[in-house]
């Protein structure tokens, strides 16, 4: 028996609607879904406090130098499967995982370092004892990865929590040996596929009160390049320097004429540091070595005044090393090795509104926080614009404010809920609509 067609019509038709009422009425489920105000997200950080002073606790105990992150490597990956996030590991120690929400949306990238220094850990701050101190010897974290890494923990459980009222996606990046800038090419190996939006990373800072932020658009950290080169002249005995080629004397007038150089022949109205902090020679004192090294680093700003920087120290080095009759070397490690971390300026103002609208008044602006360090994060950029936000961790009572990299460095735990905030709430404006960001493809 043929089928009525009129039938037929009229079945489709009730299918048809059916299927619009059901699309409309998602619409509205999510139209109607209820923000992520910012008293939630301070709930929530209150109710974190506790586990992120205890991974920090546990993660300064028990650090690990740059490419050696093992362990650390593993506990983070376990805190991240106990929230059900898969994790896919980059070669070497560092990894990621991912928080999706199935709903079409923006993806951000939060990340942390992991690595520790090779610093022996001095028990006392500024002030007293420290409340956690390293057991490795040799090894602390001396730098506050260990707090990026509560930090970015604390921040993932809470957002887990808030994934039924969240679009996109959200890649929570642990990089292995920043320090040394080990693991960062690999990670962005990785992530490339990814097609990530933007990128959000925090550094805890000695120089600025617990509580406090600093954020601006623009540089935010130095660039870096490394100043490595031989002076090669012909040993001898002490007795007879006329014998022999002296490159100790060269390598002194090679750095004065850098020095004057680097006043009289380049910009100087543009930030460019140079830091000798290596001079090698000899080791008898009645003996002339055939060489000596020279090492250090520039900071700076603007890529162009570095690579002018590099052409003088060059350029000088070997025309002073000729009036010496010796001969010069550049190691291929001298250049630049990392470019300034630069803020997206759209980032960077949601950052800012973001932090206010959690913390009113907490948002500092004067430029003094700039940072000559440099940063890996800075080739984040190369795949999506980004922002960097420094946390304040200083508290003179606690003895919390000695310079990173110091033995006595220490942090105040009490700035990390605080951090923690900031990232959860820039990360919820983002993803539900806070931001624009155009997705680069490569």
């Amino acid at each position: 028996m043929q089928p009525n067609s009129k039938m037929m019509k009229y079945v489709f038709g009730i299918r048809r609607a059916a299927i619009v009422f059901l699309l409309g009425a998602g619409a509205l489920c999510a139209f109607a879904r209820k923000p992520v105000g910012k008293e939630t997200i301070a709930a929530k950080v209150r109710a974190t406090e506790s586990y992120v002073k205890e991974i920090r606790g546990y993660l300064h105990a028990h650090p690990e130098v740059s490419s050696g992150e093992y362990e650390t490597s593993r506990f983070l990956q376990n805190e991240a499967s106990k929230l059900g996030l898969p994790v896919t590991k980059a070669e070497g120690t560092g990894f990621y995982a991912i928080l999706d929400t199935h709903r079409a949306g923006k993806t951000i990238g939060l990340r942390t370092d992991i690595d520790a220094l090779p610093v022996h850990e001095n028990p006392e701050n500024l002030k007293g004892r420290k409340k956690w101190v390293s057991t490795v010897d040799g090894v602390s974290h001396a730098c506050g990865h260990d707090g990026h890494m509560a930090v970015l923990l604390g921040a993932m459980k809470i957002l887990c929590e808030l994934k039924d009222d969240l679009d996109g996606r959200i890649v929570f990046i642990f990089e292995e040996g920043e320090e040394t800038g080990t693991g960062i090419d690999r990670m962005i190996a990785a992530l490339e596929p990814l097609h990530i939006d933007a990128f959000y990373g925090n550094h805890l800072r000695s120089s600025i009160g617990t509580g406090e932020f600093f954020v601006r658009e623009g540089p935010i950290m130095a660039g870096a390049g490394t100043v490595s080169f031989d002076i090669t002249g012909r040993g001898g005995h002490a007795s007879r320097p006329d014998l022999s080629v002296n490159p100790i004397f060269a390598a002194a007038d090679i750095l004065g004429a850098i020095s004057i150089a680097w006043n009289n022949q380049r910009d100087i109205t543009k930030t460019l540091t140079l830091g000798i902090s290596q001079i090698h020679g000899g080791a008898a004192n009645n003996v002339i070595p055939n060489s000596v090294f020279i090492g250090g680093t520039i900071r700076f700003f603007d890529k162009d005044e570095a690579d002018k920087g590099f052409d003088i120290m060059r350029r000088v080095a070997g025309r002073v090393a000729e009036a010496h009759n010796c001969s010069v070397r550049f190691r291929d490690e001298m250049g630049i090795m990392l470019l300034p971390v630069v803020n997206d300026g759209r980032l960077t103002a949601l950052a800012r509104e973001s932090i206010e609208e959690i913390y009113p008044g907490k948002t500092l602006s004067d430029d003094a926080h700039i940072w000559y360090a440099a940063e890996t994060f800075s080739k984040y950029a190369a795949l999506a614009p980004a922002v960097f936000v420094f946390a304040g961790i200083k508290n003179d009572a606690l003895g919390s404010g000695a310079e990173h990299h110091n033995d006595r460095f220490d942090l105040d735990e009490d700035a990390l809920p605080p951090a923690v905030g900031a990232m959860v709430q820039f990360a919820v404006r983002f993803l539900n609509g806070g931001a624009s960001s155009e997705k680069r493809r490569k």
